[in-house]
């Protein structure tokens, strides 16, 4: 089973970027669909970006489509999500999780202890 560790996450003004990394241990890594989830406090954990395996399909929650950008580096057992023009509504804690199955949602899991992310007004 994969292990995943967050980082990437802080404060910054609405308007602005940052650049989430998840880290991946062991040497499956490319045999897993890796997404990103979030959640807001007194909010359910929802699904913002995934990834498949090789990289050449990705999607996005409609909240973030346009702005945020998830990419992966095999080589390097990474995988990232870009986020710019953040707004205060992208506050939450950021949560990196596998899958080897790219199109069932609720099958990601093997949760990272996840990464703060808070955008100001």
């Amino acid at each position: 089973q994969v292990q995943l560790v967050e980082s990437g996450g802080g404060l910054v003004q609405a308007g602005g970027s940052l650049r989430l990394s998840c880290a991946a241990s062991g040497r499956t890594f490319n045999t897993y669909a890796m997404a990103w989830f979030r959640q807001a406090p007194g909010k359910e954990r929802e699904l913002v970006s995934r990834i498949s395996r090789s990289g050449t399909a990705t999607s996005y929650g409609d909240s973030v489509k346009g702005r945020f950008t998830i990419s992966r580096d095999n080589a390097k057992n990474m995988v990232y999500l870009q986020m710019n023009s953040l707004k205060p509504e992208d506050t939450a804690v950021y949560y990196c999780a596998a899958s080897q199955d790219y199109y069932t949602v609720s099958r990601f899991g093997s949760w990272g202890q996840g990464t703060q992310v808070i955008v100001s007004s």
